[in-house]
């Protein structure tokens, strides 16, 4: 079995990436996992095309989180093992099939094989945060990961937004067929941009990739954590942003999909202000970001629990939900990536499997909160999942500072 060592220093041949790559970078991880949140803001309509209720409604957004996390754990680690050049570009070219196919389904049972399909061709999102940190200098791996990074969260807050308004001038599938589009048009300029000849960073097998996934995780406490927290933080958000259109597309509000959308495109304000989260985990200071996050977080149910009150203290507490888990999201991947470079990969495939996870469950539980207790139902819910991440990193932040200060060498 390979041995992983957390002090190696990665070989940039090239000096690093170019801050032009890295953006586009970023734009392409933002259009890729938007495909698997332009559901959220359509479910109400997509129920209604299908006959699906609305306490199952949240099931068309699991699903995609399932696909996306089997992506993560049997796709993301080739990013160690082959040409990472061919492996973007090969699943660029199947998502463009199925965004198509659920744009195109007539039955339901079409409509969830795309969308598992959808989500599970998404990962591509993880190779290129992962080729990013290994063409980044080490001086600039955080900022890169960061700018990454913020156009996964910008691409997950703006397909509500862009979503609601598409379905309003064209309908739900509407959505669909232009993200195909785009997909193929980003395909095509990420193959002018992409360095040739990506040569694989691991002599594994597939196999033995696969099942050191695992053990990077159960072994190494800093990471397991950090997996722990991204589950939490990301049920939480997605428990907001799945139930959110629940109250806000009934009376008496009303809203129609575009104005739903454009609470997306508030958390912005959040997500590209916690940017930086990278650049200080890289200076050490990790630890005091998670912490002040989290409790930020925690923070924001109190304003969301308001609604409909006041949508003024909604709008606040979607700025505080997004700054805190862009934050301890951006912090984690920048922790996780420097301890064994030569398994990037596969660390952040791992790690994306608990947010997954998180989203899943977040997805699910909220729509039946919602059924069963409405508004307030869904800010318990979500307060808990803030609780308990607070709570984790509490526990275990002494044990973590020592460690993460580590460079010895682990193996496998």
């Amino acid at each position: 079995m390979q041995r992983y060592s957390r002090a190696a220093k990665s070989h940039h041949p090239d000096g690093g990436s170019s801050s032009i790559t890295t953006l586009i970078f970023a734009v392409a991880a933002g259009l890729s996992v938007a495909n698997i949140y332009y559901a959220q803001p359509l479910l109400d309509s997509m129920a209604t095309d299908f006959g699906i209720s609305s306490a199952a409604s949240g099931f068309v957004v699991t699903l995609t989180q399932i696909g996306y996390g089997f992506g993560l754990i049997f796709i993301v680690p080739l990013g160690d093992l082959i040409d990472r050049r061919h492996l973007v570009v090969g699943q660029g070219v199947l998502s463009v099939i199925a965004l198509i196919a659920v744009a195109t389904a007539k039955t339901e049972a079409i409509l969830f094989v795309s969308l598992a399909a959808m989500g599970l061709l998404a990962v591509v999102v993880q190779v290129l945060v992962a080729l990013a940190a290994s063409l980044a200098t080490p001086a600039e791996r955080g900022k890169a990961v960061g700018v990454v990074t913020s156009g996964v969260v910008v691409g997950i807050l703006a397909a509500r937004f862009v979503a609601g308004m598409l379905a309003d001038f064209g309908g739900w599938r509407a959505v669909y067929l232009t993200s195909a589009v785009l997909t193929a048009g980003m395909v095509a300029l990420l193959m002018q941009v992409m360095p040739r000849n990506l040569s694989p960073v691991s002599a594994d097998s597939y196999i033995s990739a696969i099942r050191s996934i695992p053990v990077l995780f159960l072994r190494d406490r800093v990471l397991l954590v950090r997996g722990l927290l991204a589950l939490l933080i990301f049920a939480a958000f997605s428990t907001f942003w799945t139930a959110l259109v629940l109250p806000l597309s009934a009376a008496p509000f009303s809203y129609s999909h575009t104005q739903l959308g454009l609470f997306g495109l508030v958390g912005l304000a959040g997500a590209i202000a916690a940017t930086g989260a990278g650049k200080l985990a890289d200076r050490g200071h990790g630890q005091a970001v998670t912490g002040i996050s989290l409790t930020l977080l925690l923070a924001s149910w109190v304003l969301i629990a308001l609604l409909p009150r006041s949508i003024p203290a909604l709008l606040l507490g979607v700025i505080l939900l997004d700054l805190a888990v862009q934050a301890v999201h951006v912090t984690n991947q920048s922790i996780i990536f420097d301890r064994y470079p030569e398994a990037r990969s596969r660390l952040v495939g791992g790690y994306m499997v608990f947010y997954s996870i998180g989203s899943a469950i977040g997805a699910i539980a909220s729509t039946a909160a919602y059924a069963h207790a409405g508004w307030s139902g869904v800010s318990v819910l979500g307060a808990a999942f803030s609780a308990t991440a607070l709570l984790t990193w509490a526990g275990s932040r002494h044990v973590l500072r020592s460690e993460e200060a580590m460079t010895c060498t682990g193996t496998l």
